[in-house]
């Protein structure tokens, strides 16, 4: 694993121009124009990175963009990976994310498409993750533990990081978008929860369901970047709506949120 990390550093600070981006964002489902946003773009395909993880999901289209958001140097992953595609992608989990380390981003900023169990954060609403449950059933650190990334034991006391959610409050305010707070409750998939499974979940203290992001955190603390996150609420969750869940449902959510979503990083990136 680590020469593949190696051989995809070598091919990213080739592409850099000797400026290094401290930043980078995963882009969730249905955010991947917020990538539009960046001046001076190189972009590189995750299928020329060595052990890059291979999206077959639409709204993940698989893509480094490495350029500026409001003139700071960023790079965004245009897709991801989720554990319904196979639990033999979380090596290139980890790949994609130690890269990023070697590379020299400090900071990752995680972004997806959640469904909502608040009434007062409704579509489209920007919801930043204060905390996450793991209910994947499994963990993306499982095996033997590479020393040379992180410990055996990570804490995970502070997984999200506190003075980068001060940063983010603060970025909603003077880019006047009103974002909610929750903890981040991540399942398997594929399938949408039950309204059983929903109300279980309200219960164990969640605010939002999604079926990612918390993989990608874990190995991200483990090898000592600093995470924070943001869920654009793409629909209420099972039960609480009329609407019949669906994956295009997601996508139309994701579209509603994308102007607040692109305001407020735009702020944060300048902030921090």
């Amino acid at each position: 694993m680590n020469d593949l990390i190696q051989q995809s550093k070598e091919i990213i600070l080739s592409k850099l121009n000797g400026e290094t981006p401290k930043m980078a964002i995963t882009l969730g489902s249905g955010l991947g124009d917020l990538a539009k946003s960046l001046t001076d773009v190189t972009v590189i395909q995750y299928t020329d990175l060595p052990g890059f993880p291979k999206p077959s999901v639409e709204g993940h289209s698989g893509e480094m963009h490495i350029g500026k958001l409001n003139d700071v140097s960023v790079i965004c992953l245009k897709g991801r990976v989720h554990l319904y595609e196979g639990l033999d992608k979380i090596p290139n989990l980890k790949v994609m994310i130690r890269t990023l380390k070697a590379v020299g981003v400090e900071i990752l900023a995680l972004t997806n498409a959640a469904g909502s169990f608040r009434v007062e954060n409704p579509v489209g609403t920007p919801v930043m993750i204060t905390d996450h449950i793991n209910f994947q059933g499994t963990n993306p650190l499982i095996g033997l533990n590479d020393d040379e990334w992180g410990p055996r034991f990570p804490g995970m006391d502070e997984a999200w990081d506190m003075d980068l959610q001060n940063a983010m409050r603060q970025s909603a305010k003077e880019a006047d978008v009103r974002i909610g707070e929750g903890t981040y409750l991540a399942v398997m998939g594929p399938t949408f929860e039950t309204p059983a499974e929903i109300n279980m979940m309200k219960l164990m203290g969640a605010d939002l369901v999604g079926m990612s992001t918390v993989a990608e955190n874990i190995i991200a603390n483990h090898c000592g970047l600093r995470v924070v996150g943001v869920s654009a609420v793409t629909n209420l969750a099972a039960g609480m709506s009329d609407i019949e869940l669906s994956h295009d449902q997601t996508l139309d959510g994701a579209e509603e949120a994308k102007p607040k979503m692109e305001a407020l990083f735009k702020q944060f990136v300048k902030n921090v």
